[in-house]
């Protein structure tokens, strides 16, 4: 099994070019396969959870074929509506080619996400919603068995909580519904946004008319077309935080500054100095960092995708600093690996006390999930000596390239078998 060697401690400097958004390209994907046309896309990442998203498609029927640059897709043979656990196991996203099988071919079966129970899980959320639009379904042996024998019809519908994977399979399976849909309570990420505008640019009939509610007339046609996905504001963000904790100087650019403008004014009030330019964002880290108090929220708030990066760089505020998470209640499992580098982190529930002025140790470290694994390489570039980060797996679904983007900035970071 792969794992990353670090060796801290070097300021990064240097250029950094942003990938596409991997949570852009995976509704998007999902939703090529309303067209019975070709679609294609450019600005993928080079990430797992991309492979395996077109590996569904494909075992959907999709006919994909990958040149430079871009992505091509034709499904005017995809005729498969069974999405298996094998797949889907992997990412939560894998639910997202519900919606637009369904108002495709109304039937589909697709398996429960990464084996999770139904209960109170989002899922719940999109079943609740799609069942709206006439659509009947069950759980059976961790597979949603749905159908909807007249087709999608269109419905009032609030959802009980924001929820983005919802808003974006309602979205999609509204385009094809007939009548009038009305989602109220939508996500409004960018990444819905990048949504939206592609499946406009397809022949959607689709209409924001307040904040967080949106108007969809159905379809019948939509055309072929190219599209290319926005960047990505996660690894933005992650590159920045990166700077600010190894007090490097770096240039972030192929991104849109106003998207990610909570994390830049944050890092501002903690102590970086940063230059904003039309498509660049240049950052400078300050040896003397804030404390403060972050809660994540949905967009525009702070995201949960960088909880655990910012967390690393509150360990060397100047006093003690609390990060509150409201999106997900299993997401601190990062703190017992920083503490074990010397950090001093408590957590109470939904609550991390983070102390400050710590020097991180190098250490022998194993990544639980995808935003922690990226944490812990933070950690490890201000770590005096050789850190060992294992199960990077986690890594490679959202991060394209990420040892050589570091390497070309100064980290010594290598990645071994």
């Amino acid at each position: 099994m792969q794992k990353l060697e670090v060796f801290g401690a070097n300021k990064l400097k240097g250029q950094i070019k942003i990938s596409g958004s991997k949570n852009a390209s995976l509704p998007i994907l999902a939703a090529t396969l309303l067209s019975n046309k070709k679609i294609i896309l450019k600005n993928l990442p080079k990430v797992r959870d991309i492979e395996t998203m077109l590996a569904l498609l494909q075992s959907l029927g999709s006919k994909i074929k990958l040149d430079k640059n871009k992505t091509i897709i034709d499904n005017s043979k995809q005729n498969k509506k069974f999405a298996s656990y094998n797949l889907v196991k992997t990412m939560r996203a894998g639910i997202l080619v519900l919606g637009p099988l369904l108002a495709k071919h109304k039937s589909a079966k697709v398996s429960l996400p990464g084996g999770c129970a139904i209960g109170t899980r989002p899922v719940d959320i999109h079943l609740k919603a799609l069942s709206k639009l006439g659509v009947k379904y069950k759980i059976d042996q961790g597979y949603v068995i749905a159908n909807a024998p007249k087709g999608l019809k269109g419905n009032k519908i609030k959802f009980p909580k924001i929820s983005v994977g919802a808003t974006e399979n309602l979205i999609i399976a509204a385009s094809f519904a007939k009548g009038t849909t009305i989602l109220s309570n939508c996500a409004i990420e960018p990444e819905i946004n990048d949504l939206v505008n592609f499946l406009k640019e397809m022949g959607c009939n689709i209409k924001w008319i307040s904040k967080r509610t949106i108007k969809i007339i159905g379809v019948s046609k939509i055309k072929e077309i190219s599209y290319s996905v926005m960047f990505d504001r996660i690894e933005a963000g992650t590159y920045l935080v990166a700077a600010a904790v190894t007090e490097g100087n770096l240039r972030i650019s192929n991104i849109v500054p106003e998207i990610i403008k909570t994390e830049i004014n944050l890092l501002k009030k903690l102590g970086s100095k940063v230059m904003i330019k039309k498509n660049e964002v240049q950052i400078i880290g300050n040896r003397k960092i804030k404390n403060t108090k972050i809660t994540t929220a949905p967009y525009p708030g702070f995201p949960t995708d960088l909880q655990a990066q910012i967390m690393v760089l509150l360990c060397k505020a100047n006093k003690s600093s609390i990060i509150k998470e409201d999106i997900f209640e299993n997401r601190f499992m990062h703190v017992a690996e920083l503490n074990r580098m010397g950090a001093r982190i408590s957590t109470n529930g939904n609550k991390a006390i983070v102390e400050g002025n710590i020097n991180f140790a190098p250490a022998e470290l194993m990544a639980t999930d995808l935003r922690a694994s990226v944490s812990l390489i933070l950690a490890a570039l201000t770590a005096k000596g050789k850190s060992v980060i294992n199960r990077i797996y986690h890594l490679d679904r959202g991060y394209e390239n990420i040892e050589k983007k570091l390497k070309k900035v100064g980290a010594k970071i290598r990645r071994v078998n």
